[in-house]
């Protein structure tokens, strides 16, 4: 509800419930997402007061006047009683700027602005939960292979054996649940990703060792190979990191050369390279890309610089025109996909509190959770102790976002989970995918991860205005390995 519309509904709601509410909003705010504290104050107060029918007129029209100037000039009301916002509008308009709370004002709403958040809450895994997870790994091997509902991609690649590795076949096969629908082989190169288009599938991988080339190629919605070209922009290293469909059935293909150019390309959709742009952006990978309007937004990272969540928008032309990134004081986000809906951004984001020491990074995302191992010498730490620990350690986060200058409007956060990926249904409704950790083991000794486990998908609807209409805790899970 916008603030102006607010306005109207307060004209007839008791000053004491208006004082209650902007002195102690009932809103989560994280440090980082900086606007429309006002609001969040109105509405704390629509949600808990009843109607009355006070009528004090001249009082009112002139509380109305000072709202409507707080709102035009981005001012805060937070911690301010109704009094005070029409002493503090007096007092600026009259431009005598002696009363006490205008500095105070001015200051909050210069450097602290804030939005309105909601927290989500959300069910803890079920002892069945657990005991189906807990059968499922020991009837398969010991691991989960991430299962998903409705239609959906997988890919391998298939290799010799013996004391030279060359690579033989490639597939990607479509599944509807569990049920495989088709397998196609893909010859010269290795899968690295795919991208769904209004006719087909776009596959994507490389090839070579000494030199990394970089190839496209498109299947129809039956599997059967339509056409399969090297993408070559004179780099001796280039992978494709994402290939998107333009609205005018063109594509956008973004890849990185030698590992530190970003290059946009576009491509006819029988195949043809038609436009190509070279940016050198210095070591960051390229973690996610989004279509926006006849743009595009591209999130860089790099583990190196602390970087998880800087994005840069993107013209046709493949030409940078802007940038701006998301974290805080006491926590790291990072991103985990992101679309376009209604004319915002839509950022699916996790948090975790901020790295420190000299280790930290190494450390990555569990910093803080190996520290309280550590400490404790919780070797033998139990699952179920452990899968505690991890869960407080994340928190998944929805941003919706201003596409012009990045600022978050509004957010959703759930406590020990995970932000995934963000779709459209049928319908044209968002549906954002939260990974719910339910359990957890301390593996110190392998390689490839230091803390293992599961997550359960549940999956939040929200309708063609944003709200958030549904949720629905889905038969979905994820490998969470870190």
């Amino acid at each position: 509800m916008k603030g102006i519309e607010l306005i109207e509904l307060l004209e007839n709601v008791d000053p004491a419930y208006i004082e209650a509410a902007a002195a102690e909003p009932k809103v989560k705010k994280f440090a980082w997402l900086k606007k429309y504290g006002a609001i969040a104050a109105c509405i704390a107060l629509l949600l808990s007061a009843g109607l009355g029918t006070y009528a004090y007129a001249a009082e009112v029209k002139e509380y109305k006047a000072a709202i409507r100037f707080f709102n035009e000039y981005d001012l805060s009301v937070e911690g301010l009683t109704r009094g005070e916002i029409k002493n503090v509008y007096r007092d600026i308009t009259s431009a005598s700027f002696s009363y006490e709370k205008t500095a105070e004002v001015l200051a909050n709403s210069l450097h602290s602005e804030q939005i309105l958040g909601f927290e989500i809450l959300q069910e803890a895994p079920t002892p069945g939960d657990l005991e189906y997870l807990w059968n499922y790994r020991n009837d398969n091997g010991g691991f989960i292979r991430p299962a998903k509902d409705g239609v959906h991609y997988e890919y391998r690649s298939e290799y010799t054996e013996g004391d030279e590795i060359f690579l033989r076949q490639s597939y990607l096969e479509k599944y509807d649940g569990e049920t495989l629908v088709w397998s196609a082989a893909v010859s010269e190169f290795a899968i690295r990703g795919y991208s769904e288009v209004s006719d087909g599938v776009l596959v994507y991988g490389t090839s070579g060792w000494q030199k990394t080339c970089a190839w496209l190629a498109k299947l129809d919605e039956n599997g059967a190979l339509v056409w399969k070209k090297t993408v070559d922009h004179g780099f001796e290293d280039e992978y494709i990191a994402e290939v998107l469909e333009n609205a005018d059935g063109s594509y956008a293909v973004i890849s990185r050369g030698d590992y530190k150019y970003f290059c946009l390309s576009q491509c006819s959709a029988e195949g043809r390279e038609t436009h190509c742009k070279k940016t050198e952006v210095g070591n960051y990978g390229i973690w996610n890309a989004a279509r926006f309007g006849d743009g595009y937004i591209v999130q860089l990272g790099s583990y190196m610089a602390g970087e998880y969540a800087a994005l840069v928008k993107v013209d046709r032309e493949g030409n940078i025109t802007g940038s701006f990134s998301y974290g805080s004081e006491d926590s790291d986000y990072y991103i985990a996909d992101m679309i376009e809906f209604n004319g915002d951004i839509y950022l699916s984001t996790y948090a975790v509190p901020a790295q420190d020491g000299e280790h930290a990074g190494s450390r990555g995302e569990i910093a803080a959770v190996l520290q309280e191992l550590f400490a404790n010498d919780s070797r033998e730490i139990s699952g179920e102790e452990l899968t505690q620990l991890v869960r407080e350690n994340y928190t998944a986060v929805l941003l919706v976002c201003d596409p012009l200058v990045g600022t978050p409007r509004e957010f959703y956060s759930v406590e020990g989970s995970l932000g995934g990926a963000l779709s459209l249904n049928s319908f044209g409704r968002l549906l954002w995918d939260v990974e719910s950790i339910a359990t957890t083991f301390y593996s110190p000794t392998t390689n490839a991860f230091t803390i293992g486990g599961t997550c359960q998908v549940f999956r939040y609807t929200f309708d063609d205005s944003g709200t958030l209409v549904s949720q629905e805790k889905t038969d979905e899970f994820t490998n969470f390995l870190r």
